[in-house]
């Protein structure tokens, strides 16, 4: 670690691009003005840690989704649909009854019964 002194109104330039100045001390207290472009994002060590810390945390909540969709992806590949939903007129037709889609065959009559008018 580099160690510098510097008093108030003195700057310390990092590269061609950051100047870190000093801009007061007051007791135990450093205060410091930072100039940075845009683009280089200036932080205090606490702040910069907790950034981290949530960047970790998404990437890994990320890669577990991912993980959970490939495995997903494989377990429809190997298993295949289950059988055809049964409806009442396949049932009254019999096992064979009429092809998917056709329409339900004519009510039965039965024997003796007598029909109601409407």
């Amino acid at each position: 670690m580099l160690v510098l002194s510097r008093q108030r109104d003195e700057t310390i330039m990092i590269g061609d691009e950051i100047e870190i100045t000093v801009v007061d001390i007051r007791g135990d207290k450093v205060r410091l003005g930072i100039n940075a472009p845009a683009r280089i994002a200036v932080h205090r060590k606490e702040v910069y840690d907790a950034i981290r810390k949530e960047n970790e945390q998404a990437a890994q909540a990320a890669r577990s989704d991912q993980l959970g969709q490939r495995d997903l992806g494989v377990l429809a590949a190997t298993i295949g649909p289950g059988p055809a939903k049964t409806t009442r007129a396949r049932l009254t037709a019999g096992a064979a009854g009429p092809p998917a889609g056709s329409a339900p065959p004519p009510p039965r009559r039965i024997a003796g019964a007598v029909a109601r008018g409407s």
